[in-house]
This record gives structure tokens, C-alpha cells and sequence, in this order.
């Protein structure tokens, strides 16, 4: 091993006309390319390569890679890395911090995301991009196939790096169609945070998730009960840059006052009758992480006192300590009350509202996304047969076009456990009405819809279904229904059926 030192004057001329050959590009791709060339012909490495984060900060997209003196194919070089089992690559995006091996052990570090060689890669640089809000937006990295000390190259990369980027949303704001196939992804779809739903409503809160993914922000989810606060905040956490440390739930209402302020701060041995020794509060627990607290609107004045520290200042005093000491904690609550409301009555702190309410993310109602109801009636049915060990339930179109228009008060917590309920009773193979017991007081249809309108409500749920499943292929959709594509056509245009509803 040795180390790779240029001559200090040499190297500041080069890295001068990097820069001044970034400036001039005019292109994305001609841009990315000078920055991996600059970077791996500056460390005197045979590899580098640039990743730039998606939308939803949830994948790597390779956009260009200098290897052996030329500079590879974007068909070649811009094909997704998922990196969550990147441990390199999600270290340095996590963590943002620069990662330099001088000795790259390919039994202890998984380097897939190398181009493979016969000669193995023995030294890496990595560093973490940021873009003009200091928010992590990428990769740059060398790789050599000689042992060398990289780490003196990580500072002015870095700049030459964060320069590039900088220059690159420039070009995108003047190109917008030449670089959003680089540096943009499509608006997130139901997969890309675990949860299921591409209604309109549902696509308006992946939006706003993807805002907060990498950002210190406190986030406030409300909605009604059963809408699925608790599935957003993991989603936060888990395609989050903390994604790497602890989540835990806390439920502000299930504990007394007493018990809660001990369970969230912790407390030292004799602060009370029975404190036999000292306990770790949940906030010491999440240092790092995230702690969710469910139901915030019913926790306690006094706590909120306590709380309003800790999101201001990032200390923690447990209960029999008279000293204070600083936690790394990021807070996603949750309500289903109306915060608002109770501030006014008094019940809630004015300040604390404010200070969890920078980021409010209102997560709908079932009713308001009732397209959405088929794909989750049947991926609970698929996930009740499979703990059963049961083959999968057909569904009658009667069930679905019930469920469709059943108002569902209890949001997705209800439809879940009627599908549940209903899979359980199902002996023939096929779900049918008469499996689900629904209460006749929220069928919404019976005052507000008429026959034609209940049945077209039905017909584009099941086309909107079958749209989907076939990734909008209208011949493959038709063809599935059982009808001509003209007829299919029709009926889209005839119910309202547009692009963007598929």
C-alpha cells in the first residue's frame, strides 16, 4: 500500500480547469461525463462513478461511469441500484459522511455495485454530494486496483462534486425535458414507500413524504382513525436517511401521566418509590432514530412543557436527574383530533402546536379514495389466505362493488378486518357478499347515488383495476375485460377515465 500525494501546485491548476470545464458544459450528459472524468484522471483511479437520488430518495440511479479512459454508455451505466443493501453506499447516504478504504475487502464489504474485474478492486473512495440546500443528492466515487490512500482527494472532489450538481439543477431548470430523464424519477407510486394506493389523495401524500425524507423537519400526520398513520411514519423512517437506526412507537394515550413522562424520558435510580436503578427514556432509546408518538392531542399539558424542550433546545432530563443532556431525535406524531380545536379550548399548548405543525401531512380518508378500495380488499385478502395457508379467494363482483360503495368509518383498519373476517368464513374459494358484514347505515350509495350512478361508480373501479394491473396497456386491458378496445375506449372516455387516473 502507498500513498498517491501530487504535487500541491500541479494539483491546484488541474482542479481549477475541472471546474472551469464544468462551467462550460452545456449538456447533463456531457456535464456528468466531465465530472467522472475529472474525478477518477485527479485521484489517478481506473473507476469513477456518480449515483444521483431519486424523488422519493428511495433508489440510486448509476448516471455515469469513467472507467479505463472512456466514459461508458448511459444504455450501460443508468440502470437503478436499490441500496438498501448497499452497506457502502447507505453508509456514506445516511450517515453523509466520507468513506475511504484504503484496503477494500471483498469478504467484508459487498461491492456489487463495482464493475467486476479479474483483478480485484482494492481501494475506494466515496463521497456524499449535496446539493444548494445542503441536502444529500448523491455519490461520487473512485475505486483502484492498487492500494492506495484516497482520502486526501475527498475535500476537493466533494466541492468539484457539489459544483457539478449545482450546475446540473441549473441546466435543468433552463432543459427541463433534456434532464429530467437524469436527475429526475416519476412522482412515486404506491411501492415506492411500502404503502398501496394511486388515487389522487394518496398520490398528494407520497409527494409530500418524498419533501421529508432527508430533511431534520418534525412532521404532524393527521387524519381519522384507522387511515394509516402509523405504516406514513415508518415509511419516513424507513426510506429516510435514519433508516439505519431505531424506530419506536409510543402511544401518548394508553398511559397515564405519571408513567408516560418516565416511559418517554427515563429516570435515575430513587427518583421514585420502586427506581432501583436508572432506565434509558424512549428518547435516549431513538438517539439517532425516530420516535413516533401516536395520539398526540391527548398527551398531558404538563408533558407538553417537556416535549416542547426537547424539539427546541434536543435535551432530555429524566425524572430524579437535575442535569439535562442532548439527544439526536427526529419526532413524527400523529393525531386524529383537531389540534387546532383543542388549542383553543385550552387542552393543548398554542407554542407546541406550532412547533409540531411545520410539516402538517393529512393522510384521506377511505371514502375519498374509493378507488383505492379494490387493491386493498384484495392484498389483505392475499396476506389472511397465506397465514391460513389457504389458496387465494376469488373475488365476486358483487363483494367488490359492495366494499366500493360501503362508507367505511373505520377507515382501512375496518376494511382489513372485514377482509379478514370474510376470508375466514369463505368456504367455496370465492369472496361474495354475504361473507362481510356491513352496516347498512353507511352504505354511501343508498342516499346520495342513484342505480346508474352506483353501477358506474362499479364499472370504473374495475376498469381503473384492470388499467392498472396491465401498466395502462389498453389492448392487454381490453383484452382481460373481455371486450374490444374501442369499447374500451369508449367507456373510459364515457366515465372519465385519463392518463393520469392510471
Amino acid at each position: 500500500m502507498f500513498r498517491c500525494v501530487p504535487h500541491p501546485l500541479r494539483y491546484a491548476e488541474a482542479l481549477l480547469q475541472r471546474f472551469a470545464g464544468l462551467s462550460h458544459a452545456l449538456s447533463a450528459e456531457v456535464l456528468l461525463g466531465k465530472l467522472v472524468e475529472s474525478a477518477a484522471e485527479l485521484a489517478g483511479c481506473e473507476l469513477s462513478q456518480l449515483f444521483l437520488l431519486d424523488a422519493t430518495h428511495t433508489r440510486l440511479t448509476l448516471c455515469a461511469e469513467w472507467l479505463d479512459g472512456l466514459l461508458q454508455p448511459r444504455e450501460a451505466a443508468s440502470l437503478p441500484s436499490d441500496y438498501d443493501g448497499e452497506q457502502l453506499l447507505q453508509y456514506c447516504l445516511c450517515q453523509n459522511r466520507v468513506l475511504s478504504l484504503a484496503a477494500l475487502d471483498r469478504a467484508l464489504h459487498e461491492t456489487t455495485f463495482l464493475p467486476p474485474r479479474t483483478e480485484p478492486w482494492r481501494s475506494l473512495l466515496c463521497m456524499p454530494l449535496l446539493d444548494e440546500r445542503a441536502s444529500v443528492c448523491g455519490l461520487l466515487l473512485c475505486a483502484s486496483l492498487r492500494g492506495v490512500e484516497l482520502q486526501g482527494f475527498a475535500d476537493s472532489l466533494g466541492n468539484l462534486g457539489a459544483f457539478a450538481v449545482t450546475q446540473l439543477h441549473l441546466l435543468q431548470r433552463l432543459r427541463a425535458p433534456e434532464v429530467a430523464a437524469l436527475a429526475q424519477a416519476p412522482a412515486p407510486c404506491a411501492s415506492g414507500y411500502g404503502l398501496i394506493g394511486e388515487s389522487p389523495r394518496m398520490r398528494a401524500v407520497y409527494r409530500l413524504i418524498g419533501k421529508v425524507l432527508h430533511g431534520p423537519v418534525n412532521v404532524l400526520l393527521t387524519g381519522e382513525t384507522g387511515t394509516g398513520k402509523e405504516l406514513v411514519a415508518r415509511a419516513i423512517h424507513q426510506c429516510g436517511m435514519r433508516r439505519s437506526r431505531a424506530f419506536l412507537v409510543q402511544n401518548c394515550a394508553s398511559l397515564p401521566e405519571s408513567l408516560l413522562e418516565s416511559e418517554l424520558f427515563g429516570y435515575r435510580k430513587g427518583a421514585f418509590t420502586g427506581a432501583d436503578r436508572d432506565r434509558q427514556g424512549l428518547f435516549d432509546a431513538a438517539d439517532g432514530g425516530t420516535l413516533f408518538l401516536d395520539e398526540i392531542g391527548d398527551m398531558p399539558l404538563a408533558l407538553q412543557g417537556k416535549l416542547l424542550r426537547v424539539l427546541q433546545e434536543g435535551e432530555v432530563r429524566p425524572l430524579g436527574s437535575t442535569k439535562t443532556h442532548r439527544v439526536d431525535v427526529r419526532i413524527v406524531a400523529a393525531t386524529h383530533r383537531d389540534l387546532r380545536a383543542r388549542v383553543e379550548a385550552g387542552s393543548f399548548r398554542e407554542d407546541l402546536f406550532y412547533r409540531l405543525s411545520h410539516f402538517p401531512i393529512e393522510l384521506p380518508a377511505l371514502r375519498d379514495r374509493a378507488d383505492d378500495i379494490p387493491r386493498l380488499a384484495r392484498h389483505f385478502a392475499d396476506n389472511a389466505s397465506h397465514l391460513l395457508q389457504r389458496d387465494a379467494c376469488r373475488w365476486s363482483a358483487a363483494a367488490l362493488s359492495q366494499l366500493s360503495t360501503y362508507a367505511f368509518p373505520g377507515n382501512v383498519r375496518e376494511l382489513k378486518g372485514l377482509v379478514e373476517r370474510a376470508v375466514l368464513l369463505c368456504e367455496g374459494g370465492e369472496l361474495l357478499p354475504e361473507h362481510f358484514d356491513l352496516r347498512q347505515e353507511h352504505i354511501a350509495s343508498g342516499e346520495t347515488l342513484n342505480l346508474r350512478e352506483r353501477l358506474e361508480q362499479i364499472e370504473r373501479g374495475l376498469l381503473l383495476e384492470c388499467l392498472r394491473k396491465n401498466r395502462g396497456n389498453q389492448t392487454q386491458a381490453a383484452r382481460e375485460l373481455g371486450l374490444p378496445r374501442r369499447t374500451l375506449l369508449y367507456r373510459m372516455g364515457r366515465l372519465n377515465i385519463g392518463a393520469a387516473d392510471v
